[in-house]
C-alpha cells in the first residue's frame, strides 16, 4: 500500500480489534468511516455569504469503526473522551440550547460544545436523518478515533465527526444517501442541533474532495466541479512546474482567546453589510448576503459602510477574485502564483475579516518566510490551531525544521505543547469521506 494512504492497514486493524471487542463480534463484521480533514486554499470566511471556494482534504482524519448494533441502540466510545455514549436511534432528537458553546467556558464562543458531552454529534447526526425523514431502527456499536491534537487545530474535525456518523449510521440501516444530500445534513447538525452559523465548505470538502484535485464550489448555487492538477491530466501538454506537499504548523493553542469576537460575530457582520449594500442599491428585500450583492454596486455604495463592515465586504469581494485567479494557477501548474493567493488571502482574514490571534499570525508570518514555500495562512478562524502551507516536495523536510526553529524562539511555551517531530506534519492530498467495509 502507498505509505501517503490513509488510513494505513495497521490503523483499520487497530480500530477493527477494538470494536470486536467491544460488540463480542468478527473482525471481518466491522466497518470503518474514513473521513479526513479538509484544508481550504482559498475561499476563507465566504462560504457563509455564498461566496465561491475552493478546498481539498489531507491524508489524516477521523476513523470510526462500528457494526450494526441487531437493534436500535447506539453505543459508542472514543480513544480522546471519556465515558461511554448511549443513545435509542427510536428517540426523537430535538435541538439543544446554548450548545455552540461550553457550559463551562461561556466566553470562549469557538469552543465546540463536543468537549464537554462529545456524543452530541452522533445525536446531531440522528437528528438531521430524521429531520428529512428517514427511518433508522438499527443502531451502532462504534469507536471514534483522531490524530491526537488535531481536533482543535482549524482543519474541521468537528464537520469530520459529523459527517462520520452521517455515514455510518446510514451504512447500518441500508441509506443511500448522496454525498450532496449528506453536506445538507451535516449542515443540519452545526446549524440547527448545535446552533453554528458555518456555512457548508467544510462538510462539502470532506464529502466531495478527489484526491488529487482541488474542489470548487459555489456556495449561493451549491454548484461544484474538480479541478485536476496538472499531473494528472495525461491528454493535456500541463506540467506541473514542481511537486507539491502540504504543511500543517500547529500553533499550541488549543483554546481561542477570549479577547477575540466569535465566529458568529464576524457572519453578522458580514450580513449587516451586505443589507446595508443591498438597501443602497435598491435590492432592500433580498436575502442579506454577500454574494447577493452585484460587484458594481459594492464598488458605488461601499462608502455606506462603517469601517469594520467595509472591512468584511472587502474580504469577501477580494477573496472571490482570488479564487478566481487561483483555479486558473492551479489548472494550469502554476503553483508559485497559486501560493501568492494563498498569501495574500492569509493577509486579507487577517487585515480585512480580522480574525486571527497573535500567535497564529505569527506561525503565519514565519511560515511565509521558510524555504519552499509557495504561499500559506492560518486554517480555520485563526483564533487556536494550525497554519497550512503549499510546500515545493522537496524543500518540505527543510521548511518544516524551519518553522519549528523559528516559532520555538517566539513562543517556547506554545511550542512545547507538541513534541518535535509532532509540530509541524508534512502532508498529502487525500480523498473524499468513505465506507470501507473490509
Amino acid at each position: 500500500m502507498d505509505p501517503s494512504f490513509w488510513p494505513s492497514q495497521s490503523e483499520l486493524n487497530e480500530i477493527r480489534e477494538i470494536v470486536a471487542t467491544m460488540a463480542g463480534r468478527c473482525i471481518e463484521d466491522v466497518r470503518v468511516v474514513a473521513s479526513p480533514y479538509r484544508i481550504c486554499p482559498l475561499g476563507a470566511h465566504i462560504d457563509h455569504q455564498g461566496g465561491t471556494v475552493s478546498a481539498m482534504t489531507i491524508n489524516r482524519g477521523v476513523l470510526l469503526g462500528f457494526i450494526p448494533s441487531g437493534d436500535s441502540q447506539v453505543v459508542l466510545r472514543s480513544g480522546q473522551f471519556k465515558g461511554e455514549v448511549k443513545f435509542s436511534v427510536n428517540e426523537i432528537v430535538h435541538p439543544k440550547d446554548n450548545i455552540g458553546v461550553c457550559k463551562n467556558d461561556a466566553n470562549d464562543s469557538s469552543k465546540l460544545y463536543e468537549e464537554c458531552d462529545w456524543g452530541n454529534y452522533a445525536r446531531g447526526a440522528l437528528y438531521a436523518l430524521q429531520r428529512k425523514g428517514s427511518h433508522l431502527s438499527q443502531g451502532i456499536i462504534g469507536y471514534l478515533c483522531g490524530p491526537e491534537g488535531l481536533d482543535s487545530s482549524g482543519l474541521s474535525s468537528s464537520a469530520a465527526v459529523g459527517v462520520a456518523y452521517l455515514l455510518a449510521l446510514e451504512s447500518a440501516n441500508n441509506l443511500t444517501i448522496s454525498p450532496k444530500e449528506n453536506i445538507e445534513y451535516d449542515r443540519l447538525i452545526e446549524n440547527e442541533y448545535l446552533g453554528l452559523k458555518n456555512g457548508i465548505l467544510d462538510q462539502s470538502a470532506i464529502l466531495l474532495s478527489s484526491r488529487g484535485c482541488l474542489l470548487c464550489m459555489n456556495c449561493k448555487t451549491k454548484e461544484y466541479k474538480l479541478i485536476r492538477s496538472p499531473e494528472l491530466q495525461k491528454d493535456q501538454n500541463i506540467e506541473m512546474q514542481k511537486t507539491y506537499k502540504m504543511l500543517l504548523a500547529f500553533s499550541g493553542l488549543k483554546h481561542a482567546l477570549t479577547n477575540n469576537p466569535g465566529y458568529n460575530r464576524r457572519v453578522s457582520e458580514c450580513q449587516e453589510a451586505a443589507r446595508i449594500l443591498l438597501n443602497a442599491s435598491g435590492f432592500g428585500e433580498t436575502d442579506a448576503l454577500l454574494s447577493n450583492v452585484q460587484l458594481e454596486a459594492y464598488q458605488e455604495h461601499k462608502n455606506k459602510l462603517e469601517p469594520d463592515l467595509a472591512k468584511r465586504a472587502e474580504h469577501y469581494f477580494s477573496e472571490n477574485l482570488r479564487v478566481v485567479k487561483g483555479l486558473e494557477a492551479w489548472a494550469t501548474g502554476r503553483l508559485e502564483d497559486f501560493g501568492k493567493l494563498i498569501t495574500a488571502s492569509g493577509l486579507s482574514s487577517i487585515q480585512n475579516y480580522e480574525c486571527g490571534s497573535e500567535p497564529l499570525i505569527q506561525l503565519y508570518k514565519i511560515l511565509v518566510n521558510a524555504p519552499g514555500v509557495f504561499g500559506a495562512r492560518f486554517s480555520g478562524a485563526g483564533f487556536r490551531g494550525c497554519c497550512i502551507a503549499l510546500v515545493d516536495a522537496e524543500h518540505a523536510d527543510e521548511a518544516a525544521s524551519f518553522v519549528r526553529r523559528e516559532y520555538q524562539k517566539i513562543h517556547p511555551e506554545l511550542a512545547s505543547q507538541w513534541k518535535q517531530d509532532k509540530a509541524v506534519l508534512i502532508c498529502e492530498a487525500g480523498d473524499s469521506a468513505r465506507v470501507i467495509l473490509s
